[in-house]
């Protein structure tokens, strides 16, 4: 196709690989069934990270955030580098971002050309006389929209969230009907939080059915690219925050009429940090050589990757550095520290009911299984699972002889992966801040926990900024 085609991104926050099109019979999604049949269902899609900033700082920069200095969740990086859309532009693309500017940086000028309702243009007419890229962030599905409270904790923090001046979407789906993890206990709290979820899956859904039919009316239904991913897993433990399948296997579907086939599936590895190259290669516009992935679409498409790179850092005031290497069979977990519980506390995702259960339930010593394997006040050095296997990650064969070698060949892959990065998780974030590299949040992070219980600190180290720190 020789004219270059406008671009639509749509991003569902918190969301996890859940939706009909990718089996699960529990949600309503006929909108995002609609797109994975005009275009491509990936299979095998992954997040760079578990959780919001440094996932959405991969999408738009095409890098690595442990390379580039974005790998902690809530920090600044004072001196970020150009965003895939600099180059969109430069290219001739017209660039509407409206909403979620996520990245713990602030952009350089030029990353954009406005931040209007674009969809509302789309429908009058109105959108400009070139090429033009356009992006729509959904918050229904965010963490905090499980809780009890979403509404008032949004109003409160000040919050663009979905349930202001709106109602919250009905309750729909019924609990018991709901799929629950072998690594979450199977109870009321926990069916009502999925429930809930899957309730907000719906109104999402919708949502997108609003893109979908505005671009099916506009006259431009022949040239355009449609993608829709989510940054990373449901606000549920061992999901969000955690680089386990759940918080980093994600969805992703193309359209692109005329290129991809309607209803194909691919099973080609894919990572966040693909998306910036891709975006530049469907745009015509080059490709950066800062940039750490390859296209996987557009003139410039690349040999398929091998391997997929994730990790865990500080999560607002709470430290730990977790690396992960996977291919199509094998998922390898390193935890930098290990004295470091899984199951650290963290003030935000202690709202969360599921969260609240599995304390309960530990400290009364009725969690049994699977998951009371994540409440230990340690954890191992190394983790690994075979994801054909055990897609939930659950059975840990970093111990078993008759995976030695592969456990060898991740390691090293992984080793070679964090020496050619160079990563900044290696060094304590103090000395980033003394680089001028980053802001120092840190004392802000510590004020949180001055008005807390010594009780709630109890066998979970909590702002802990350097190693130092967790060895006094």
């Amino acid at each position: 196709m020789s004219e270059r085609p406008n671009i639509v991104l749509i991003v569902g926050e918190d969301i996890g690989r859940i939706a009909g099109c990718y089996g699960d019979d529990y949600v309503r999604t006929p909108n995002l069934d609609r797109l994975a049949a005009r275009g491509c269902r990936y299979d095998e899609a992954y997040s760079t990270y578990p959780v919001c900033a440094p996932s959405r700082s991969t999408m738009v920069t095409g890098q690595y955030p442990m390379k580039i200095g974005t790998h902690q969740m809530r920090s600044t990086l004072l001196h970020p580098p150009r965003l895939f859309t600099h180059e969109l532009r430069d290219a001739g693309y017209h660039v509407s971002w409206p909403t979620k500017l996520d990245f713990n940086f602030e952009p350089t000028s030029g990353w954009r050309d406005d931040n209007l309702a674009w969809v509302d243009r789309l429908r009058a007419g109105a959108m400009p006389g070139r090429p033009w890229f356009a992006y729509v962030n959904l918050a229904i599905t965010h963490e905090s929209s499980m809780w009890p409270d979403a509404g008032e904790y949004a109003d409160r923090e000040g919050l663009e969230h979905w349930d202001t001046g709106k109602p919250r979407p009905p309750r729909v789906t019924d609990p018991a009907d709901v799929p629950v993890p072998s690594y979450l206990p199977d109870t009321r709290v926990v069916r009502g939080d999925i429930a809930r979820h899957a309730d907000n899956i719906a109104e999402l859904d919708r949502q997108v059915g609003q893109v979908l039919d505005a671009l099916d009316s506009s006259g431009q239904a022949g040239n355009r690219v449609v993608v829709f991913l989510a940054d990373h897993g449901r606000g549920l433990p061992r999901e969000k925050r955690w680089p386990y399948s759940a918080g980093i296997h994600m969805p992703l579907l193309v359209s692109w009429p005329g290129v991809i086939e309607p209803g194909s599936v691919s099973d080609r590895l894919v990572s966040w940090v693909d998306l910036a190259p891709t975006f530049c290669s469907i745009a015509g516009a080059p490709i950066p050589a800062d940039h750490d992935g390859a296209a996987f679409l557009g003139a410039a498409e690349a040999a398929p990757r091998e391997h997929m790179f994730a990790g865990r850092d500080r999560m607002d005031e709470s430290f730990d550095r977790v690396r992960v290497v996977r291919d199509r069979r094998y998922h390898y977990v390193r935890n930098f520290f290990p004295r470091i519980p899984y199951c650290q506390r963290n003030l935000y995702m202690e709202n969360m009911p599921t969260m609240q259960e599995l304390r309960r339930l530990n400290a009364a010593g009725e969690l049994h299984g699977t998951a009371a394997s994540f409440m230990p006040p340690r954890k191992p050095a190394e983790e690994l699972y075979d994801v054909q296997a055990d897609p939930e990650c659950v059975h840990d064969l970093a111990g078993d002889p008759q995976y030695a070698g592969v456990r060898v060949r991740m390691a090293a892959e992984l080793d070679r992966f964090l020496a050619e990065i160079d990563d900044l998780g290696a060094y304590p974030e103090r000395d980033l801040v003394a680089k001028g590299l980053v802001a120092d949040r840190i004392e802000e992070f510590r004020a949180r926990l001055a008005p807390l219980p010594p009780e709630y600190q109890r066998g979970y180290p909590l702002a802990i900024f350097e190693p130092a720190d967790l060895l006094s």
